[in-house]
């Protein structure tokens, strides 16, 4: 099979921002009890903190595409694509294998993966914590995941996503690649909502583990 050239969209500064200010949103209207009586500059502290979880989020998720170019011997570049008129930029790289490229799009979902498994390892009770940079970044993973996902369905989006590049490389429908990225972040809302859950857990882990598996797929 001849090398594969998509590069990944990103998502852009409007897209990300919306991101950002429903889960400030968020974040006030489940605190609101509580923050009626603390003070302003607390709370102002917290969507800051959410914010910069978010914004946390967002650098892991490009890091990981990042990491998998320069450990797969790709060179990044960067160009700028435009969809409905929001700005987006994505980072390029040579021609690679199947199964590379299938890789460097999906490190950006793998990466957000294993940090949102990370967190609710170590704190499976996060819904119960005051940590507002923690539950930003969990919620920027979901919410992007959720994002993509319609993307994919839709088939929507710069030729450049990450979920078309999966889809070409792995040679499955782009639709198909919707299940793969959104199963572990519904599993990790479900984690996040009902800690005492098993079966969530171990669920939320083999959907993952399934997920890198298929670059199996995309070997030659």
């Amino acid at each position: 099979m001849p090398a594969v050239t998509y590069s990944r969209t990103r998502l852009g500064g409007v897209a990300v921002l919306l991101i950002l200010l429903a889960h400030a949103s968020s974040t006030e209207a489940q605190d609101a009890v509580a923050a009626a009586d603390e003070p302003r500059a607390s709370r102002v502290e917290t969507a800051v903190r959410s914010l910069a979880g978010a914004a946390l989020g967002l650098g892991i998720h490009e890091g990981g595409h990042l990491t998998f170019d320069l450990l797969l011997g790709t060179t990044p570049g960067l160009e700028r694509v435009s969809y409905a008129g929001i700005p987006f930029f994505a980072i390029t790289h040579d021609p690679v294998s199947p199964a590379r490229e299938f890789t460097i799009s999906s490190a950006g979902f793998w990466s957000q993966h294993l940090s949102s498994e990370w967190l609710l390892t170590r704190h499976p009770r996060l819904r119960y914590e005051r940590a507002p940079l923690r539950k930003g970044m969990l919620a920027f993973n979901v919410l992007v995941s959720v994002m993509y996902a319609g993307a994919a369905i839709g088939r929507t989006g710069p030729d450049q996503r990450d979920t078309r590049g999966m889809a070409v490389s792995a040679r499955m429908a782009e639709p198909w690649v919707a299940p793969v990225i959104l199963a572990p972040a519904v599993l990790d809302t479900l984690r996040y909502l009902k800690p005492e859950s098993r079966a969530a857990r171990w669920a939320s882990r083999a959907a993952k583990v399934g997920g890198v598996l298929l670059v199996l797929r995309a070997r030659p």
